[in-house]
């Protein structure tokens, strides 16, 4: 999947790690100092860790992605971090469901059918790829390049 999302995904190639969006856009780094910090860090406090897979291949417009199976776990974050910042609701407000995903290319036409061909003959016969989510990152670009800005950790899974 690394070598698709560099092929087909810009955002890999301005450093931007596989990941599933919570919320985006999201404030000006400059603007995001102690007190945000720990309202984000409020927000997600009583969250724990959790296992999901990555098996189903779906697509958006001009995006091919991988869905997580359970979705509920990545809703309810965005959900948390939206009610606790109005002012930044999910992909600008643009769409009203909330579709966790994680984008393997951006791309249409052929690009895309080649992009999700290569990507099913990975998962064949696989029963996707077991992943984990343990903490939440907060990612900046003010510089051309994606970084990591700050980690908030989840609590231990029970």
């Amino acid at each position: 999947m690394a070598r698709l999302r560099e092929r087909f995904d810009p955002s890999a190639a301005l450093g931007m790690p596989a990941h599933i969006t919570l919320l985006y856009p999201f404030m000006p780094p400059e603007l995001m100092g102690a007190a945000v910090l720990q309202q984000v860090r409020a927000a997600v406090a009583g969250t724990c860790g959790f296992a999901f897979s990555l098996a189903r291949v779906d697509r958006f417009p001009g995006v091919l992605y991988l869905a997580p199976e359970p979705a509920s776990p990545f809703i309810e974050l965005t959900r948390l971090l939206a009610h606790e910042f109005p002012e930044f609701p999910p992909y600008g407000g643009r769409y009203e469901a909330i579709v966790p995903h994680l984008t393997v290319a951006q791309a249409g036409g052929a690009e895309q059918s080649h992009a999700e061909a290569e990507l099913l003959s990975s998962l064949s016969g696989s029963a996707g790829i077991a992943c984990s989510c343990s903490e939440l990152v907060l990612m900046e670009n003010a510089a051309g390049r994606w970084e990591p800005m700050h980690v908030f950790p989840l609590a231990p899974r029970h």
